[in-house]
């Protein structure tokens, strides 16, 4: 003998009893304090470029370096995901967050070799993210020569 589907109410009770709580506010402060305390390091990172008199153009690309290297460092550690999965969405700050996209699957698939474990997928994350910034940005660029175009 086969039970009845539920009605809607009994798959309301049902499911209103076994979903967890929601914790979205604290999801929220804890990105945002992570995020900003990156996003906080890479402008005393900038500083302290600039003060040691790397110019303006060296001192944000020094800033990029540090962020990688130390994206990558804390990813080989394991450390960026145990901030990944305590912060959310604040780890995944565009420079650092980068880099651990990059830098994971080639840790995860290194057992595998160079050309098919490490090789084939790098950018597995990463990849998508590229193309289709990459693609938009020829879209943007296509649009603002033509609208330049017709302006002048």
């Amino acid at each position: 003998m086969s039970r009845q589907p539920f009605t809607p109410a009994e798959y309301h009770e049902l499911v209103s009893r076994l979903t967890p709580p929601s914790r979205m506010l604290r999801g929220y402060w804890r990105a945002f304090w992570v995020g900003g305390l990156i996003c906080c390091l890479g402008q005393a990172l900038t500083l302290w470029a600039q003060g040691l008199n790397l110019g303006e153009v060296t001192a944000p690309m020094f800033t990029t370096g540090c962020l990688i290297l130390l994206g990558t460092t804390l990813t080989g550690f394991g450390v960026y995901d145990q901030i990944g999965k305590y912060a959310g969405a604040g780890s995944a700050i565009p420079v650092t967050g980068f880099a651990n996209s990059v830098a994971a699957p080639a840790i995860e698939f290194q057992r595998e070799g160079a050309v098919m474990g490490v090789g084939a997928r790098l950018f597995t994350l990463a990849g998508p993210v590229l193309a289709y910034g990459i693609a938009s940005s020829v879209v943007v660029g296509v649009i603002y020569w033509l609208v330049r175009g017709w302006v002048m």
